[in-house]
């Protein structure tokens, strides 16, 4: 791959490096994941796996119940219906708790049925010899009285049958879930909790995954107040530092919160010296937009071996965004204002993150499985990627609809009401009514 790495330059017009989110997306891809680590089971979910992971075993090792009713050989009961049961012998039942067997110095695999023979049996259970189904409880009933005695005079317990079974019925056949030594999860899965429960299943207490990147957050600027103060005239409190560590754990990374630097180049360059040493992504929220106070580009260029890789992208919002590469590691600036930024991390940094922990598809520019229809029409502007905040409405057997969601871009009540962004494509003038479109979760 070839090296996407600009010359370390400012140009004449404060340093603006427009690209697309494709070209944006290309350029966070030309970084390293992580290396992997050994997770304990208690901490995989939401890792990605590094490595194929082979089943030791069969799984199930033995056939076993997938209802409670009881097991038998199919062919005795063949034909059996409401009007037309067929009986069998229940000589024992596997529902008897563990230790009660233990004392017993009995086990499944203990129980032999002869012709004619049924076990109860739970949910789990492993099949008895001489069964190859189970017939539902819901099915069957238990002769008691006259009618019992008559048939089975040594006072066995008769099961009526009400419903034929074939072999196999009702029944996890070994290895059915995943057989010793095939694949059973590839490698670059995000495990779910689903996951997790096979590998336990398996005896897998430890999984090969991708490091969560650290991810240090500094939020810049004078007017910024820590959240529980008190803002004077010209002050605001700090909602980035919050919101995007919160993001930043949403998409499977470790966040840093780092505080406050003010409007300050000395301060801030060495705010981030130190974040670049103990953190894998640095985000810096505000001054990333061309002015006389904005820093943030220049502190990246006082690193050793850094570069600025791109100081704009075609979105709204959040146009002002930059990409550098300081060594290997990568220091984005997100714009101040919170829409924007959290919008940016939507669509870019979460993607990044994932990227970093080992996904290969998370930065894959295209647009997302999940579509919405659109409620009304939508207005964009050429040449930039508009993406439009939404509320979905669910819709039984359609796709959501998807209501704009309108009001200044720098409300946060934008951010509350929205599930999604729906983007307009930077060649069209907008989209209309009644269109599909790819919806970006919030």
């Amino acid at each position: 791959m070839s090296d996407p790495t600009p010359p370390k330059t400012l140009d004449g017009h404060g340093f603006l490096n427009v690209v697309s989110r494709a070209e944006f997306c290309a350029l966070l891809a030309s970084f390293a994941p992580l290396e992997t680590e050994i997770a304990p089971l208690e901490q995989a979910l939401g890792r990605v796996l590094a490595l194929d992971l082979l089943a030791p075993e069969d799984l199930p090792q033995t056939a076993r119940a997938s209802m409670d009713g009881y097991a038998l050989a199919a062919r005795d009961v063949f034909g059996a219906s409401e009007s037309n049961p067929a009986y069998a012998d229940c000589v024992a039942d596997l529902r008897i708790d563990w230790s009660a067997r233990d004392k017993a110095g009995m086990a499944d695999g203990e129980v032999r049925l002869a012709s004619g023979q049924c076990a109860r049996i739970p949910t789990g259970g492993t099949l008895p010899e001489g069964a190859d189904a189970v017939v539902m409880v819901e099915h069957t009933d238990i002769l008691s009285g006259g009618a019992a005695r008559k048939q089975h005079p040594d006072g066995a317990a008769t099961v009526e049958v009400r419903k034929t079974v074939a072999p196999g019925e009702n029944v996890m056949l070994p290895g059915e879930d995943v057989r010793a030594g095939e694949t059973a999860l590839p490698a670059g899965r995000t495990l779910r909790a689903q996951d997790v429960g096979l590998l336990a299943a398996l005896g897998l207490t430890s999984v090969p995954v991708g490091a969560r990147p650290r991810v240090g957050i500094l939020s810049t600027g004078d007017e910024l107040v820590p959240a529980g103060e008190t803002p004077r005239p010209g002050q605001i409190r700090d909602v980035n530092s919050h919101a995007l560590a919160c993001l930043a754990a949403e998409a499977g990374a470790l966040p840093v919160p780092l505080g406050i630097i003010p409007d300050d180049l000395p301060r801030l360059t060495d705010a981030l010296s130190k974040a670049l040493k103990d953190c894998d992504v640095v985000l810096l929220s505000g001054g990333s937009s061309v002015g006389a106070r904005d820093h943030t580009s220049a502190a990246v260029l006082l690193q050793p071996d850094s570069a600025i890789l791109a100081h704009g992208v075609a979105v709204s919002p959040g146009k002002p965004t930059i990409l550098a590469r300081v060594g290997g590691k990568a220091v984005l600036g997100l714009p101040g204002q919170v829409t924007s930024a959290q919008v940016v991390h939507a669509v870019l940094v979460a993607p990044f993150l994932r990227h970093l922990s080992g996904c290969a598809q998370a930065l894959n520019a295209a647009a997302p499985p999940f579509v919405a229809e659109l409620a009304r029409n939508i207005a964009g502007r050429p040449g930039r990627e508009d993406f439009v905040r939404v509320r979905l409405e669910a819709r039984p057997g359609l796709p959501p609809l998807a209501h704009p969601v309108l009001g200044k871009s720098g409300l946060l009540k934008t951010l509350l009401a929205a599930d999604g962004l729906i983007a307009v494509p930077a060649e069209a003038e907008g989209l209309y009514k009644g269109a599909l479109a790819p919806v970006w979760p919030l």
